[in-house]
């Protein structure tokens, strides 16, 4: 049985939030990574992540049109590999993801 699809660039208004999230955790990932002077694939072998994973955090999405979900290991080990705290890497205000649940 075959189920339908979403197209990618269909972002829900409950998605938009948690997708704007994402790009700026993107933006401070690749600031970080700048100024430890690592290159992608550096730091992503470093984290234990493909480069293009890392890549796509960087972008903020999964696949086009759709916002990373990257796991809270994937996220400390990138924190560690950086030689930041956590707390450094992850943007303020973070989004409310219970909001319309």
């Amino acid at each position: 049985m075959a189920t339908e699809q979403t197209p990618a660039a269909d972002i829900t208004d409950n998605d938009q939030p948690w997708a704007s999230y994402m790009r700026e955790l993107g933006i401070t990932l690749n600031r970080a990574r700048h100024n430890a002077g690592f290159s992608q694939e550096r730091l992503a072998h470093m984290a234990g992540l493909t480069r293009h994973h890392y890549q796509q955090l960087e972008k903020g999405e999964s696949r086009p049109g759709r916002p990373a979900n990257p796991g809270l290991r994937h996220i400390m080990a990138l924190a560690q590999a950086l030689g930041i705290d956590l707390g450094a890497l992850l943007p303020q205000p973070m989004p409310d993801v219970t909001e319309g649940r």
